[in-house]
C-alpha cells in the first residue's frame, strides 16, 4: 500500500460513499478534499496541491467524464481516477481517452483503489515537480538580451560561433562575449546545461 504523498481531491454524488472514501484515505495518512458534485469544483476549483483527482464517472448534473473534460480545457493536468459501475466500461475507456490516469470498479476493493490513487499521485507529483522546474527555466530565459536570445536560438540549431557570427553579422569575437553573458545570466557552466535548461522551458527558438 503506498500512503502519504499529496492531496487526493475525492467527487463522488453518494454521500455514504464519499464519507467512506474520505475515511479510508485518511486511514491511509493521505490529505484529502471531498465534494459533492461536479459543479461544486468546478465552482471552487482545483485545491492548490492536488496530486489525484477521484472521480465518479456516474453523476448528477455534471458528471465525471464531463468534469474531467471541463478541467483538462482550462489546463489543470491532475491526474484522475475514475469510479466506475459494474457494466461502465465503454464509459470509462472514454475517461481514459480525456485524459484519465486509471479507473476502478464498484464496489471498490480498498487496496486496488489505494494502489490506483498512489500511482496517479506519484504522477501529479512528479508533473508538478516538472512544471516547477519549467517555471523557473523560463524566468531565467526571461533574463537574457534580445541579442543573447539571437545567440541561444544559433545554439540550439546546432550552429557555430562562426555561423552565428555571419548571420547575425557580427564577429565570432562578439559572438563569445554574447554566450559568456548569457550563460552567467543563466546560472549555467556548460553549453550543455544552457540547452537543457532551454528545453525545459519549452524553448524553440
Amino acid at each position: 500500500m503506498t500512503e502519504g504523498g499529496g492531496l487526493v481531491v475525492a467527487v463522488e454524488d453518494d454521500e455514504r460513499l464519499r464519507d467512506s472514501l474520505v475515511a479510508l484515505l485518511r486511514a491511509a495518512r493521505r490529505r484529502v478534499a471531498s465534494f459533492g458534485s461536479g459543479e461544486e469544483l468546478l465552482a471552487a476549483g482545483v485545491p492548490t496541491g492536488a496530486t489525484c483527482l477521484l472521480l465518479d464517472i456516474r453523476m448528477p448534473g455534471v458528471d465525471g467524464i464531463t468534469l474531467l473534460e471541463e478541467l483538462r480545457r482550462r489546463g489543470d493536468r491532475t491526474p484522475a481516477v475514475m469510479i466506475s459501475g459494474h457494466g461502465d466500461i465503454p464509459l470509462a475507456v472514454r475517461a481514459m481517452r480525456v485524459g484519465a490516469s486509471d479507473f476502478i470498479e464498484k464496489p471498490c476493493d480498498d487496496e486496488q483503489l489505494l494502489e490506483a490513487i498512489g500511482r496517479a499521485a506519484a504522477q501529479g507529483i512528479a508533473t508538478a515537480v516538472e512544471a516547477s522546474r519549467s517555471t523557473e527555466a523560463a524566468a531565467r530565459l526571461a533574463l537574457l538580451s534580445p541579442r543573447e536570445r539571437e545567440v541561444l536560438e544559433g545554439l540550439l540549431a546546432g550552429q557555430s560561433n562562426k555561423a552565428i557570427a555571419y548571420h547575425l553579422g557580427v564577429s565570432a569575437r562578439t559572438v563569445e562575449g554574447h554566450r559568456g553573458n548569457m550563460m552567467i545570466r543563466l546560472g549555467v557552466r556548460s553549453l550543455s546545461a544552457a540547452v537543457q535548461l532551454a528545453i525545459e522551458a519549452g524553448y524553440r527558438g
